[in-house]
């Protein structure tokens, strides 16, 4: 369960940004492509924000879906797999990912 990391990652980023204040809210966005378990990743953070002495921190998940643009037939498509990253209009596997990687917290509400 990958889910439990990325937890202690996003508390990583968000203790020093929090300076000791109470922690209301972390934002965070995931792209289609990181495999992430939205129920898995919000349990694994009731654990650790306890842990990290923030026990109110509400997590906001904003997903962002994955799109490529296409080397054979220059499409920039959605995909809706996330196992496969072929062009949807050609099937070909020669693309570039330009969304659907993304992993950051965003924002932060503390008081």
């Amino acid at each position: 369960m990958h889910e439990l990391s990325l937890c202690e990652a996003i508390a990583g980023v968000v203790r020093p940004h929090a300076e000791g204040r109470h922690v209301d809210v972390v934002r965070v966005r995931i792209g289609a492509l990181r495999q992430v378990v939205p129920e898995s990743l919000e349990f694994c953070w009731s654990l650790i924000r306890d842990h990290e002495r923030m026990p109110d921190a509400e997590l906001e998940l904003e997903f962002v879906p994955a799109e490529v643009v296409c080397r054979s037939c220059q499409a920039r498509s959605r995909i809706s797999s996330r196992w496969s990253v072929l062009c949807p209009r050609c099937d070909s596997a020669d693309v570039e990912v330009v969304r659907g990687n993304e992993f950051m917290v965003t924002s932060l509400d503390v008081t």
